[in-house]
């Protein structure tokens, strides 16, 4: 359920708003119980992820870090290696 939260933070380029909708989208799914809510809820829901979605943008913009920024793609590389070490039989 929480696959798209991910660490944000760092990266150069820097996170895209899709990333962070992304994420605020599943940290509100995991928090409420509901993958899609009901007509009821829509609003609420809708509301939160907005809400979610402004503080991470707002927290992003506050840190600072001495750090070299890192790079998608070996980040992605390290996380199939991860993957494949967790999963592998043997």
């Amino acid at each position: 359920m929480c696959r798209n939260i991910r660490t944000l933070f760092n990266f150069e380029p820097p996170a895209t708003e899709e990333e962070i909708r992304a994420a605020s989208l599943q940290f509100v799914r995991k928090l409420s119980g509901f993958n899609r809510p009901s007509q009821a809820n829509e609003a609420a829901f809708a509301q939160a992820v907005d809400d979610v979605a402004a503080a991470a943008r707002v927290l992003m913009a506050s840190l600072s870090t001495t750090a070299a920024p890192r790079d998608r793609e070996v980040e992605a590389v390290k996380a199939r290696e991860r993957s494949r070490l967790r999963f592998s039989r043997g």
